[in-house]
């Protein structure tokens, strides 16, 4: 369970945080200051930081600093009040993850809570020649200002290159700002690229600042950027022509000095045949190209990922991978990459109870088209159904009941897990 510390000054606030973040599954504890704070990460180490800027003794920019003094690689979302943008762009600066603002829901919680918990799997693991070539173009780069464009299938890492490259280069000790192209609309991608003034639309009641304004000094990545429209894109063009943005409602563009780096998973020589990306963004965009290969084509990673990954989540238990267990996933096809392969230990893990895991707890009885597992029992497990069942509910013990960690843990998503809640509820079966 991943273990958040809440730092606010207030304490209905620190309360209520704290009460909404365990609901969703997660381990809390809080400090009123970031002296407080500071004190409880010596003793006990923290997966995500959330704090309020004003605070008395150590506020939380104070706090940023401090951590990153003491080398603390832990991710940091900040919370600011209404309207005061100096203080996110300040906090962004020194290295945030993100930030809030007051008022917010809680569906905006999560969301970044998830998002910047995907940071604490953020290292590299790898020991085929083919990685480290990657890692030494990757580390040659950073310390250019050079535009880079990673290029590879959905899973294989691409945003932790990303981000080694910003931690190897000399803009390191600034923001990095990850905006994911594929998650907002158009509308709704614009203003968080670009920002607007207040007044600019109905709803604008205060300044935003643009991802492009809170990287300023330091990188932006552009996760899956070709599902950026066509006229985004010509915007996008401007700004690394130009350096700098177009700020939505204001008379003036804002000069911003980024180092730019974009991911895809696509095809793109097949989207600009098809005019769906343009061909002199592509050329802006692809000064410096990365290709990460798939999993299937380093298979020789495979064993020093899965003990990297059982250490993750063993639970501090003696869990260990039998070499029939092993010697399947090194024939395992890995569409998903990386991202599978972390799916199938998380499962696995549950499955066997934290003992030994073996191949019937590595394969996925949801995939219909996984080709491993016989429709026969397996392994004494039972069925394939009986084990598709077993392993959903022990997923959803494990967490608690809390169906959208479970599906995540699972590699399925919510509404394959709702429906099959749902079908084992018909059939007077207890769900967690």
């Amino acid at each position: 369970m991943r273990n958040i510390l809440v730092v606010d000054d207030d304490y209905h606030m620190r309360v209520a945080l704290s009460e909404a973040l365990v609901k969703a599954g997660y381990e809390v504890r809080a400090a009123e200051d970031g002296r407080v704070a500071m004190e409880s990460i010596k003793k006990s180490s923290c997966d995500l930081v959330i704090t309020d800027v004003k605070m008395p003794y150590v506020n939380g920019i104070d706090l940023l600093g401090r951590l990153k003094k003491e080398q603390c690689s832990v991710p940091v979302i900040v919370i600011t009040a209404y309207g005061t943008v100096e203080h996110a762009v300040n906090a962004m600066k020194e290295g945030a993850f993100d930030y809030i603002q007051k008022p917010f829901d809680t569906e905006t919680l999560y969301g970044i809570v998830q998002r910047a918990l995907g940071l604490d799997s953020g290292k590299i693991v790898c020991s085929s020649r083919a990685m480290k070539e990657v890692l030494l173009k990757a580390k040659a780069v950073a310390k250019t200002d050079a535009t880079v464009m990673v290029m590879g299938e959905s899973g294989v890492g691409k945003e932790l290159i990303s981000r080694y490259m910003h931690e190897s280069g000399q803009r390191r000790e600034m923001a990095f700002i990850a905006v994911n192209c594929a998650a907002l609309p158009e509308n709704l991608l614009e203003s968080e690229l670009f920002g607007y003034e207040k007044g600019a639309f109905t709803g604008a009641a205060a300044r935003k600042p643009g991802k492009f304004e809170l990287a300023d000094k330091g990188t932006i990545l552009l996760d899956e950027v070709t599902e950026v429209d066509l006229r985004l894109q010509a915007k996008l063009l401007r700004v690394l022509q130009e350096r700098e943005v177009e700020v939505i409602g204001s008379k003036y563009p804002k000069k911003v000095d980024v180092k730019v780096i974009a991911t895809t998973n696509r095809n793109l020589a097949k989207l600009m045949q098809e005019g769906k990306f343009r061909e002199d963004l592509y050329y802006r965009l692809n000064v410096f190209p990365i290709v990460v290969p798939p999993l299937r084509e380093r298979r020789e990673d495979i064993p020093e990922l899965t003990a990297h990954l059982l250490k993750k989540y063993a639970r501090g238990t003696d869990t260990r991978i039998s070499a029939e267990a092993m010697d399947y996933l090194m024939q395992k096809g890995w569409k998903g990459n990386v991202r599978e392969l972390e799916n199938a230990v998380a499962r696995a893990c549950i499955l066997s109870d934290y003992t030994v895991i073996k191949p019937a707890h590595l394969q996925d009885p949801c995939d219909e088209n996984e080709q491993v597992a016989p429709r026969t029992p397996v392994d004494g497990v039972g069925s394939v159904r009986e084990m598709e069942m077993k392993l959903i509910l022990d997923a959803l013990k494990s967490m608690d009941g809390n169906r959208t960690k479970a599906a995540s843990v699972l590699g399925i998503t919510s509404r394959t897990l709702r429906n099959k809640i749902k079908e084992y509820r018909d059939l007077g079966v207890a769900v967690p």
